[in-house]
């Protein structure tokens, strides 16, 4: 009976003046860990401003490479047709000069071939800018959808460390309560709660991790990023240049014979 009463006493000088409090903050928590555990409160989320600023700039940055790569799989399937169309209309434009005769048929036999040569030129450009331009964008795409999945993982990480926490909460009320209520039960239960704790502490350690490989995988891919779709977009603009000088020179180089056709 005095032992009881002994440790009556000690429970009231600790951190609970009274066993009601005591009580009442087990009651929280194991409302609190069943919420969770049953599903009826919705999972809890990570959520800093910075990991907040994260999440958005990966969803936006995904949203415009997409779109990006969309247009230059637009300008790669135009430059194959414009490069056919001008295949076609030289032939045409060599059989009406082969109809006409004399002077046409030379001058238009010219027309005909340097329409030929620039649509090779179209070709070429478009298998430039597939590879050199289309192909870095869903490569970057992918990379993009890569750093979601490892944020899926993450998120999955924190819930089970946050869950897991939560319970090992419980758990530890429920064995200070057992140790002055059920004693018989206490080494039992203290084995449990032994197991509970490595187990929260190896979902902290896996969330931790996960959110090292994520930081380290963002960081050098925002800095290949910035090198590669720079070098992108100036072999892009470089072969754009080039193509129009070529169609511009070609097309200049016949004026003088399609005018004096023309004047005579």
């Amino acid at each position: 009976m005095k032992r009881k009463m002994d440790r009556a006493r000690s429970y009231e000088t600790g951190i609970f003046k009274k066993p009601g409090d005591f009580i009442q903050m087990f009651k929280d928590v194991q409302s609190k860990v069943s919420d969770v555990v049953l599903g009826k409160e919705k999972p809890v989320e990570e959520s800093t401003p910075e990991y907040e600023k994260l999440k958005h700039y990966i969803f936006e940055l995904e949203n415009h490479l997409a779109e990006a790569q969309k247009q230059a799989f637009r300008l790669v399937k135009r430059h194959r047709e414009l490069g056919q169309s001008l295949a076609d209309f030289g032939k045409a434009i060599k059989l009406l000069g082969a109809c006409e005769g004399d002077s046409l048929e030379k001058v238009f036999s010219e027309v005909g071939s340097k329409s030929e040569m620039l649509s090779i030129k179209l070709q070429r450009e478009a298998d430039n800018l597939l590879f050199n331009f289309e192909e870095p964008l869903k490569d970057y795409v992918r990379a993009v959808q890569s750093i979601k999945a490892t944020m899926l993982d993450r998120a999955n990480a924190f819930r089970q460390h946050f869950d897991l926490d939560q319970e090992r909460k419980y758990k530890e009320l429920n064995l200070e309560k057992m140790k002055f209520m059920n004693p018989e039960k206490f080494s039992e239960s203290e084995t449990e709660f032994s197991e509970l704790k490595a187990a929260s502490e190896e979902a902290t350690k896996r969330y931790e991790h996960i959110v090292s490989v994520m930081n380290d995988e963002l960081a050098r891919f925002q800095e290949q990023k910035t090198a590669d779709i720079g070098l992108a977009f100036h072999e892009f603009a470089k072969g754009q240049a080039k193509l129009a000088k070529d169609i511009a020179d070609a097309w200049r180089s016949i004026l003088p014979k399609l005018e004096a056709c023309s004047s005579s």
